[in-house]
C-alpha cells in the first residue's frame, strides 16, 4: 500500500514537471511563432509593445506555475516522510506485541543494561514503544519542545517511566548521536531534562499505587 501510494505522488510530481516544461517552452516559443506566422505589413514596433506587455504578463504566469509545481513536490515529499515514519512506527508496534505474546521471544531483544524482573522487562518494552511514538511525532513537528516537557512531566511521575529511561536512556542517548540528526538529539535532551526534574521533585508513583487496591 505504501509503495502504491509513493509511486502516485511520484507520478503526480512527474506529471505536474512535464506540464510546466510544455507551458515554459510554449511561452518562449511564441515569439518565434508570431514571426513566422504574422503578415509582411505588420507594424512591428506596435507589435513589440504588446510583446514586451505581454513578456511581462507571461513571467508572473510562469512563476507562479513553477511556485505550484515546487510546492506540490514538497508536499509530496512531507508525505513521503510521513508515511516512512508510519511504517516504521507499525513495524515496531508488531515486533513488540509478537515479543510479549510469547516469553522466549524476550531473548531476541538485547539484554536489560540494568537487571530487571521478566514481567518488569515487559513492561519497559512497551514503554519503549510509547516513547518511539512521542519521539516520532516530536520529529515531524506533532510535538513542539513544550508539549513534549508536558506529556512527559506527567510521564515520568510514575516508576515504570523512569525505570525505562534508567536503563534505555544511554542507548536512546548513542542512537541519536550516531544518527547526527538534530532534532532527534533535541528529542533525548528534553527527555534527559525532565527526567532529571522528575528525580529532583522526589520519588515516583510507584507500580503498585498506579490504582486503588494495588491491582
Amino acid at each position: 500500500m505504501a509503495d502504491a501510494a509513493r509511486l502516485r505522488r511520484a507520478r503526480r510530481a512527474l506529471t505536474w514537471s512535464a506540464v510546466l516544461i510544455v507551458f515554459i517552452s510554449g511561452v518562449a516559443a511564441t515569439p518565434f511563432l508570431l514571426n513566422l506566422l504574422a503578415p509582411k505589413a505588420l507594424d512591428w514596433n506596435r507589435l513589440s509593445d504588446v510583446s514586451q506587455s505581454y513578456g511581462a504578463v507571461s513571467l508572473v504566469i510562469s512563476a507562479a506555475a513553477l511556485l505550484g509545481v515546487v510546492t506540490s513536490i514538497a508536499f509530496q515529499a512531507k508525505q513521503a516522510r510521513l508515511d516512512g515514519e508510519q511504517t516504521f512506527r507499525a513495524a515496531h508496534r508488531e515486533l513488540t506485541m509478537l515479543t510479549l505474546s510469547d516469553p522466549a521471544l524476550l531473548r531476541c531483544w538485547e539484554p536489560p543494561r540494568i537487571p530487571t524482573t521478566e514481567a518488569r522487562w515487559k513492561q519497559l518494552m512497551v514503554t519503549n514503544l510509547i516513547v518511539s511514538m512521542w519521539a516520532s511525532d516530536h520529529h515531524l513537528g506533532r510535538l513542539n519542545d513544550n508539549a513534549l516537557r508536558v506529556v512527559l512531566r506527567a510521564h515520568f511521575r510514575g516508576e515504570v517511566a523512569r525505570a525505562h529511561w534508567e536503563n534505555s536512556g544511554p542507548m536512546w542517548r548513542d542512537h541519536m548521536a550516531a544518527l547526527e540528526d538534530p532534532p532527534r538529539l533535541r528529542f533525548v535532551e528534553i527527555m534527559d531534562e525532565v527526567y532529571q526534574h522528575a528525580r529532583d521533585a522526589g520519588p515516583p508513583v510507584m507500580d503498585r499505587e498506579f490504582f486503588v487496591g494495588g491491582g
